[in-house]
């Protein structure tokens, strides 16, 4: 009897027994997941270790780990990555758009073959250039600025063409820039102390400059120290490397010219612009070359132009020119000049200054027709036009078009007038501070994990999708500068980054860019692979990056995961040392961080490089 009425409670709990031991093992199994998460008491000190591991590397080493480590996202039957070779030793300065022979196939009218004209698909390099054999790192700044290495530049033929008028000199293993220029054979210092009796540049006033047929750079090299940044251009032409000595010595500047095609900044971008024995031809095709310098010309901007036509009356014959049509030139200039509604502030030997007026209402003179286009700031591959461009209204005479500015460096995190007035859609003055916050944040975690970043190992720095230009103005130092690119198809903010005071251009990366190889330092790109998956192919854009990255640079790529799986595999075969690393805000963030530095390796023969 007592058998047997037991054995029903024993049936009854056997169950509730075996559901208690299940609960208990998905209790401890959770726990353990928990702790190996890292959220976990007991992992908290394996925790620290790492963060501290973390902080103590640099990228050269690239010997940290993330918290998660990198699985490649392929099939086992998928080949590896592919092994980009290296380009024949006659591509070391090999730059696409701007290459002589194609450039030859196209009209000179309007200076036509000297802009961008990008190879077709099936004449893309699929290589890696290479550096030429004893390529050395460039001098630190401010040493650059005087000296450059000719191993790296291997041209001399400036330093006899110019050899009178001190743009280079050849010493021993390295040029020497002495500061001289067609225009200051007093030296750029000099001459820029004239300009600054006029124009003020000693206050912050007067922050963005343009160099129009810049040469070596000499009047931005100097402009620097006086923290003034000058965007130079300059040609590919018989005065070989320009461009690319100017780069050389850590002073911005690209491959461009002034022909049929509008400059690719956006409009009131520059406080002051120069034409230095520039040679372009003002008066010409209606004016249309002034017409687009007053475009991108802040209103109450200078231009200063020294060399011909200005001081006619002394060089007209060592110019081989009549008196009557050097006389004419610069009457033809001067009333350009008027009726844009600039007014002539100085004239002495062989300098002339003008300041654009701050607004329409303060024009004395009719202007010339003024553009149809809704967008002044629509240039990529668009016709210039003899025709003015509108400037913004105003209400009273003492307004300033488009907003009046702060003096640098106060204007680097002061409200821009285009997001304050709403011009920039989906940006408000709130999600701009927000913007500048986060990118401070980004970059001392950059700095963390690369403790160069902010020397000046890198010195020449680009940002390939700057939006609002907060990475530039979180690094923004004597020490470096940044070329803030806005990409063609992303939002244009590019008046925005030169309102604080920055420099940039519009440019699209499924196309090469209007620079030497070799010529940057340090290359940060934030969504810039998610912006570009579906309308170029990934591979050209980061040959492109290893074209212009010097030898033992550095890369930093911010991206969705799915796609930096995706970039990292590519990197694989091109000579580049990679990590990922997490976000700052933790491993469960979608986003992650690539960090890249780019192997030393020379060029020597065809397809034979040496490490």
């Amino acid at each position: 009897m007592g058998s047997k009425n037991a054995a029903p409670g024993s049936r009854a709990r056997r169950p509730l027994s075996i559901f208690a031991v299940l609960a208990l093992c998905c209790l401890f199994y959770l726990l353990g997941a928990w702790q190996r998460s890292g959220y976990g008491k007991g992992d908290s000190l394996a925790l620290k270790v790492n963060k501290i591991q973390a902080d103590c590397n640099i990228v050269p080493s690239l010997s940290f780990e993330p918290h998660h480590k990198y699985v490649e996202n392929v099939e086992p039957s998928e080949p590896k990555a592919k092994m980009f070779k290296a380009c024949d030793v006659k591509y070391a300065d090999y730059t696409p758009c701007h290459e002589q022979d194609r450039a030859m196939k196209f009209p000179r009218e309007n200076m036509i073959y000297r802009e961008r004209h990008c190879p077709p698909e099936n004449e893309k390099l699929h290589c890696l250039i290479p550096a030429p054999e004893g390529y050395t790192s460039p001098f630190p700044w401010p040493k650059s600025r005087d000296y450059a290495y000719y191993a790296n530049v291997p041209y001399k033929h400036l330093t006899v063409e110019k050899a009178v008028q001190h743009w280079v000199e050849f010493q021993g293993n390295v040029f020497k820039f002495p500061g001289g220029g067609t225009m200051f054979p007093q030296g750029a210092d000099a001459y820029i102390d004239e300009l600054a009796s006029v124009i003020p540049i000693a206050d912050g006033t007067v922050r963005t400059a343009l160099d129009t047929g810049c040469g070596v750079a000499s009047w931005g090299a100097y402009l620097l120290k006086r923290n003034v940044i000058a965007m130079s251009f300059a040609p590919k032409d018989n005065h070989e490397a320009q461009v690319q000595f100017a780069l050389e010595r850590g002073v911005p500047a690209i491959i461009g010219v002034l022909g049929s095609i509008r400059l690719p900044f956006p409009s009131r971008s520059f406080d002051m612009a120069q034409c230095s024995r520039c040679l372009i031809q003002w008066a010409s095709n209606e004016g249309m070359y002034l017409m687009e310098v007053d475009r991108v010309l802040r209103p109450g901007g200078y231009w200063i132009l020294s060399g011909p036509p200005i001081n006619w009356k002394t060089y007209y014959q060592t110019w081989k020119r009549t008196k009557e049509d050097v006389k004419a030139e610069q009457k033809r200039i001067e009333d350009l000049a008027e009726s844009l509604c600039w007014e002539k502030k100085y004239e002495k030997g062989d300098i002339a200054i003008w300041r654009k007026k701050i607004n329409a209402k303060s024009c004395q003179r009719k202007s010339p027709d003024l553009c149809d286009s809704d967008n002044a700031d629509d240039v990529w591959y668009k016709k210039m036009e003899a025709c003015k461009t509108p400037i913004p209204e105003v209400t009273s005479q003492n307004e300033v078009a488009g907003g009046e500015l702060k003096k640098f460096p106060a204007r680097l995190f002061a409200i821009p007038p285009r997001i304050a007035k709403g011009f920039i859609p989906g940006v408000t003055v709130e999600s701009y501070q927000e913007d500048n916050k986060l990118w401070k944040q980004r970059v001392n975690n950059y700095k963390r994990i690369n403790r160069l970043i902010g020397t000046t190992r890198y010195r020449n720095v680009m940002d390939m999708n700057a939006g609002l230009g907060g990475f530039a103005a979180a690094l923004e130092s004597q020490k470096s500068w940044v070329m803030n690119v806005v990409p063609t198809i992303a939002d244009n903010t590019l008046g925005v980054v030169y309102e604080r005071g920055l420099i940039g251009i519009y440019h699209d990366w499924c196309e090469g860019f209007s620079t030497y190889p070799r010529t940057y330092d340090l290359i940060h790109a934030s969504g810039l692979f998610s912006l570009y998956e579906d309308k170029c192919n990934l591979e050209d854009i980061l040959l492109e990056m290893d074209r212009i990255l010097r030898p033992e640079g550095s890369v930093i790529i911010r991206d969705e995961v799915d796609v930096l799986n995706k970039v990292k595999k590519i990197v694989g075969g091109m000579r580049w040392e990679a990590k990922m690393m997490d976000h700052e805000d933790g491993p469960f963030v979608p986003k992650k961080i690539l960090v890249i530095m780019k192997e030393y390796w020379v060029g020597r023969s065809k397809n034979d490089t040496s490490s």
